[in-house]
């Protein structure tokens, strides 16, 4: 009673502070703006930048140019290696090691203390705040949370420097009491194999009351698929009955939320959706009868947004949030309390409500089919593979997909690989309606499939389940916030693919 009480407290509190995002959304960007330069006046950077002649939103545009990582890069492994107050004061202890879409075949982002406690740490105090609020009769708090935690566990740089995932980062910095709360211990956690992580978590969790878990869908699938075959039940309830939410992110859940239901089979699961990356935290499913997010505006991080009609120019159109438009496609540019200003994150948003400001992840600014000038997002792909399987109500469990190029005796088109949970009885109907559905949702697309002139109707290639996840394991991207990759604009995972199924 004591511990309900008093996050019943801190929680009235909390959503107060939220609440401020409806009523003030402009006034407390521009209040996070100026507190971001005051704080980094003195680093480098700000020196470079005269971050002490900055009083508004237009100075800071002016002075600060866009940067993507491999701008950054000269900076952020300066910091790895001990020095300090370069973009942000003091030193930084923590890097997450990122995939990301860089040339890189890792990134390392700056979590300074700032960003971890302001940040990474107050969102899932936001997530739980809002649940809460949401379903006062819950009882997720008498149990305990799952927790798969990432691929990567923490490592020296030097003798005061360490990355990792950012999961493990987080794990490694949350308070003792968590422990009370959290299963299983860090030491499984953090264990890097991710077979050996899953055999060792299912050993010591069977038997508990987890009521709730958190992470990314597709790893979660094959630990949950591994429960059962372990335990023989026919669902994840006869394993833990009291579940009742599962707060994702890191991708879009609808091509799992299928399989999901059939996990849970049961009206009072709960998902939850949330928008954390390593570079922050951004976003929470306030409403569970929205399908969008609430934009967290007051945990140190300045947003911008560029235009998609922009994407690519030499001085593209940079809004801020009061400049935005509803159904636009925008990438993100955030400016944060771990050091990173005017950073390209490599999302893209649109907006569906303001005050609130609500949002839609829509995908990658380099993850996109555009060989023929169709501009295919995965959105786009996302809604088309919706409607084909409601339509012949199969399930699909992952795909990817990116162009088949003209050559002598052969046209344009798209080729996508489908893993599916449940076949469709006909693939060739499957296939037309995923090719028609995308043509209703991107005029481009149809412009470019009339009478096949452009483009000749999209390939659909099926193969056994388990290949995405023993594709990503030969890649070495099991496991943590490693995610498939859904378009390409060329055919290097296609034929990735395809070559593992010839071997």
């Amino acid at each position: 009673m004591l511990l309900n009480s008093i996050i019943s407290l801190i929680n009235t509190k909390k959503i107060y502070q939220i609440q401020l995002h409806s009523e003030y959304p402009i006034e407390l960007q521009n209040k996070t703006l100026l507190s971001l330069i005051k704080s980094a006046r003195h680093t480098e950077w700000g020196k470079n930048h005269n971050f002490v002649e900055i009083s508004s939103v237009k100075d800071f545009q002016q002075a600060v140019p866009l940067q993507t990582y491999e701008e950054i890069k000269p900076f952020v492994n300066r910091l790895r290696q001990g020095e300090k107050n370069i973009l942000w004061p003091g030193a930084v202890k923590w890097f997450a090691k990122s995939s990301g879409t860089t040339s890189d075949k890792s990134k390392f982002i700056p979590i300074t203390k700032e960003a971890l406690e302001d940040c990474h740490m107050r969102g899932p105090r936001d997530v739980l705040a809002l649940y809460l609020k949401n379903y006062p009769d819950t009882k997720v708090i008498s149990g305990k949370t799952l927790t798969l935690g990432g691929s990567h566990r923490i490592n020296n740089v030097n003798n005061n420097s360490y990355y990792g995932d950012l999961s493990a980062i987080l794990i490694e910095n949350m308070p003792f009491w968590t422990d009370f709360i959290r299963i299983p211990p860090a030491e499984i956690v953090l264990i890097e194999e991710f077979e050996k992580k899953i055999e060792n978590i299912i050993e010591v969790t069977l038997g508990q009351n987890v009521t709730s878990f958190a992470g990314v869908p597709s790893w979660y699938l094959v630990l949950m698929k591994r429960v059962l075959e372990k335990t023989g039940k026919k669902n994840i309830l006869e394993v833990w009955p009291n579940i009742e939410v599962f707060i994702h992110g890191g991708v879009n859940f609808e091509p799992y939320r299928e399989q999901y239901k059939k996990l849970f089979p049961s009206d009072k699961m709960h998902y939850m959706e949330t928008y954390n990356a390593s570079e922050g935290f951004f976003g929470i499913q306030d409403n569970p009868h929205r399908d969008d997010m609430m934009l967290m505006l007051d945990y140190g991080v300045y947003y911008e947004f560029i235009p998609m009609s922009d994407w690519g120019k030499e001085n593209p159109n940079v809004l801020t949030l009061d400049e935005v438009e509803l159904n636009e496609n925008y990438s993100l540019v955030i400016s944060t309390n771990a050091g990173l200003w005017r950073y390209i994150i490599g999302d893209t948003i649109k907006f569906t409500c303001k005050y609130p400001f609500r949002f839609k992840i829509t995908g990658r600014t380099k993850h996109f089919i555009n060989a023929f000038g169709e501009e295919v997002i995965i959105d786009n792909a996302i809604n088309a593979l919706a409607i084909a399987c409601n339509q012949t109500q199969a399930i699909v469990g992952e795909f990817t997909a990116g162009p088949i190029f003209m050559g002598d005796n052969q046209k344009g088109a798209h080729q996508w690989i489908i893993e599916f949970e449940k076949e469709p009885e006909d693939i060739e109907n499957f296939t037309a309606i995923l090719d028609n559905s995308l043509q209703t949702l991107n005029s481009d697309y149809e412009a470019k499939r009339y009478k096949n002139i452009t483009l000749e109707k999209l390939h659909v290639i099926t193969v056994p389940q388990g290949t995405f996840y023993n594709w990503m394991k030969k890649r070495g991207k099991v496991g943590g916030q490693n995610k498939i990759p859904r378009l390409s604009n060329d055919r290097q995972y296609l034929d990735e693919l395809l070559n593992l199924l010839q071997n």
